[in-house]
């Protein structure tokens, strides 16, 4: 990690990341998590629960936004603690055949509180699709030299 623990102050920025989403990264996901449920790929079957259309699993959406974190630390392992609650889903539309994403996850990075005693950073994260937040009290702690 570049960052040095005296370096940091609260309300300080870590960064800022768009990430793009598409349907075919949600088929990835379901291989890789093991979870097919059908509202992540079928829209038939979500319009049919009542869902306003597909939408990306809650663990894909956790684990694109921690990973602002885990960059800006320079090791995942750094990162001690990772809660959230999920208020929103993101809809991912389909853009088959074309180049555009079907949702974009906005993450920003800010220091929310310093703990000298254990030389930990707790990183609150905003995380915004479609111009709602998506996770709320989205928080990593993270251990800093």
């Amino acid at each position: 990690m570049s960052h040095t623990f005296e370096e940091l102050s609260v309300g300080q920025e870590i960064g800022t990341r768009s990430i793009e989403v598409t349907r075919q990264d949600l088929v990835k996901y379901a291989g890789a998590s093991g979870d097919f449920n059908p509202i992540h790929w079928n829209e038939a079957f979500a319009t049919s629960v009542e869902l306003p259309g597909v939408i990306a699993h809650g663990m894909f959406t956790m684990g694109a936004a921690v990973q602002l974190v885990s960059d800006w630390a320079g090791d995942p392992a750094a990162v001690v603690d990772y809660q959230t609650r999920f208020t929103k889903p993101v809809l991912v539309t389909d853009t088959t055949g074309t180049d555009e994403a079907g949702a974009v996850i906005d993450v920003t990075g800010v220091v929310g509180a310093l703990d000298a005693d254990a030389r930990t950073a707790r990183i609150d994260l905003t995380v915004v699709a479609a111009g709602q937040k998506v996770l709320m009290k989205s928080q990593a702690v993270v251990k800093v030299s």
